[in-house]
């Protein structure tokens, strides 16, 4: 069940059990890793359920918070259905490159496939920030190049770090 708000002209946002969520004892992993989720193709609101018990059973992360889901246009490539986004916060003993191949390995087994920038998708993750660290390597960016400029991040992000 989803409830769902009208917050602009092409933007709503929508509730549900799991998002938005929050844990409420301490994690014992160091590092806290913030993700941009998004999709398009299928059934993507019952996908994000699917992932957050995914990494509730996963050993290697602590699912700590999800923002509300945002159901927004594209950008990029137009001609494609609306996004459908989302922020999960994860706890890890990952490093960001190794955490860069697990999450595309998560992308992979939801689906995913790779064939053009800013194509339709089944599920896309991105990293936001990993802790208050910065790199800027051509296989990775964090923080994330583009987060303050999208809606898709800026709106489900405001829930989660208040």
């Amino acid at each position: 069940m989803y409830l769902s708000r009208e917050v602009g002209k092409s933007l709503t946002t929508f509730t549900s059990l799991h998002f938005p969520f929050a844990i409420k004892h301490k994690t014992s992993f160091p590092y806290e890793v913030t993700l941009g989720v998004g999709g398009n193709i299928g059934d993507v609101r019952r996908r994000f359920e699917r992932l957050f018990f995914f990494f509730k059973r996963e050993r290697r992360v602590e699912l700590v918070k999800t923002s509300l889901i945002l159901k927004n246009p594209p950008f990029g490539y137009m001609n494609q259905d609306d996004f459908f986004n989302s922020i999960i916060v994860l706890k890890t003993a990952m490093q960001p490159k190794e955490f860069l191949k697990y999450i595309h390995r998560v992308e992979k087994k939801f689906g995913r496939q790779r064939s053009f920038a800013n194509a339709p998708r089944t599920l896309d993750l991105d990293i936001l920030f990993f802790d208050n660290r910065q790199i800027d390597t051509e296989e990775l960016t964090i923080p994330h190049a583009a987060w303050s400029k999208r809606e898709s991040v800026v709106i489900p992000l405001a829930g989660v770090k208040k």
